[in-house]
């Protein structure tokens, strides 16, 4: 099996000290690939080969039309090579392939809107409050760009960094969890393909401890953008002060559902599994924190569970299989930890709760779609994101204890509620601190729309404008047409 290898200054290279690491496909634990693996050392040459890039110009004295040019290149060869990318997402991740089509579908879009963002001169005119001078801000790239990105949508997050720097002008180094590297390597190859110049797109590959905490280091990067963990995402800010860089940091959720006795029952019956199964949970906007009025609450738990006790799990390559594995063993194991102390701490476990009886699934991480009821806001099954297929229900009474128990969260990245008063809809839109609410629906996003959380949720925000401007410094230009001495101090006569 050839090995994979990174790129770097316009070469695939192996790492400096030739290790490789095996990655795995979750649903049968089979090796599928062998890349890289790098250190600090592979990430400072990419860091070196960005900077001298950036410091060029060959990339960010391009006019926003000459750069979009080259993400319209890019959107049209993932479409090429959709299902191409579709596969190794699912065979990385163990994602049905029908989710992989999904994002796929999202990706293309995404370097679609930026192409047309850095086609478009987003700067603009001040007022000026004095005679003849003109005022204008204009927005420049920050520099170098470092960009962890994720196990759970390798390629969708790494697009999210990936298409708004490219077009503020930035160079780039990507680091792909060093579990799920193959479609960023896919990628890579068609941002070279597009003619993108070297030294502009660079991708190291192998673990957060040397290869990512080098980026965040390194008084060499001007912004590091990670997708992950609030642990990890914490000690990047540390890292971050080297050099007092931006950061840009997207740290989870534990995110309510809330179901109103006044809903379409069935359509938020159904939105309620499509929040937590898909991708077998490991979503970071996963609605698993359920909260239902109490007047319907035992018939919604009592559908929920026929529901839940039918979802098919197996391939993602299978047509029939609507939930896959776990992406790890590490990662089954903690969540096997979680459910082991909800019920330690009174919750009821109604569904689910173990790995299946298939003899077909025991090469695989999977886990069995679980359904906790009886559960309060202060279990750690309620408070803490475990990142699986585990939905937990709280029940409420009125709509003062349920924006109270909603709001009772040291997360803020996304919510939704299901409820036809347009009251209600006013008072919890406004009410809800997180950065993204859905009524009547759930996990909606496109690539107009910004992204990101209130409190440790993360700092900034992605996609949407105001995902561009993460990669932009704002300049304030005034020129004085017609300026004369002021004599302030005397002349020198």
């Amino acid at each position: 099996m050839q090995t994979k290898k990174m790129f770097i200054n316009g070469k695939w290279v192996g790492s400096e000290s030739g290790e490789t690491r095996e990655i795995i496909n979750p649903y049968n634990s089979e090796v599928i690939a062998v890349v890289s693996e790098g250190s600090a050392a592979d990430s400072q040459k990419a860091i070196n080969a960005a900077r001298k890039a950036f410091d060029s110009g060959i990339w960010s004295n391009l006019t926003g039309i000459e750069r979009a040019s080259y993400l319209f290149k890019i959107n049209e060869l993932i479409l090429r090579d959709h299902e191409e990318l579709s596969r190794l997402e699912s065979l990385d991740t163990g994602k049905t392939v029908e989710e992989s089509r999904w994002d796929m579908d999202g990706i293309a879009d995404i370097f679609k809107y930026y192409a047309f963002l850095a086609s478009d001169d987003c700067g603009y005119i001040i007022d000026s409050p004095f005679p003849d001078t003109s005022s204008k801000a204009v927005f420049e790239p920050v520099g170098v760009c470092g960009q962890i990105s994720p196990w759970n949508y390798p390629l969708l997050q790494a697009s999210w960094k990936m298409a708004p720097a490219l077009a503020a002008g930035c160079t780039i180094v990507m680091k792909p969890s060093e579990i799920t590297p193959l479609t960023a390597i896919k990628i890579t190859e068609l941002c070279q393909e597009a003619g993108i110049p070297d030294g502009v797109v660079n991708l190291v590959l192998g673990p957060g401890i040397g290869v990512g905490s080098e980026l965040a280091e390194s008084n060499d990067v001007d912004l590091i953008s990670f997708t992950g963990g609030i642990v990890t995402g914490k000690k990047i800010m540390q890292a971050a002060a080297s050099n007092v860089k931006k950061i840009a940091l997207e740290l989870g959720g534990k995110n309510p559902n809330i179901i109103f006795a006044d809903c379409d029952f069935d359509t938020a019956l159904d939105f309620a599994l499509n929040a937590v199964f898909f991708h077998a949970g490991q979503i970071c906007s996963a609605g698993a924190r359920l909260m239902v009025e109490d007047k319907i609450h035992d018939q919604f738990v009592s559908e929920l569970k026929k529901r839940i006790e039918k979802i098919k799990i197996g391939s993602g390559f299978d047509d029939s299989t609507q939930m896959g594995p776990l992406i790890s063993e590490e990662h089954r194991s903690k969540i096997e930890d979680y459910v082991k102390l909800a019920i330690k701490e009174g919750a009821v476990l109604e569904t689910g709760g173990k790995r299946p009886d298939d003899e077909n699934l025991k090469n695989g991480f999977f886990y069995l779609p679980t359904l906790f009821t009886n559960c309060t806001a202060d279990m750690e099954i309620v408070k803490e994101e475990s990142f699986g297929p585990v939905i937990t229900v709280e029940k409420f009474s009125s709509d003062k204890e349920a924006l109270k128990l909603a709001n009772n969260t040291e997360y803020g990245l996304s919510a939704g509620f299901w409820t036809n008063s347009p009251a209600r809809i006013d008072k919890f839109s406004k009410g809800l601190r997180f950065g993204t609410i859905w009524v009547n629906d759930f996990n909606v996003y496109y690539p107009k729309a910004p992204w990101g959380g209130y409190k440790q949720s993360g700092i900034g925000r992605e996609l949407g404008r105001e995902g561009f401007g993460e990669y932009c410094e704002i300049k304030h230009i005034f020129q004085n047409f017609s300026n004369k001495p002021m004599n302030w101090f005397g002349t020198s006569e």
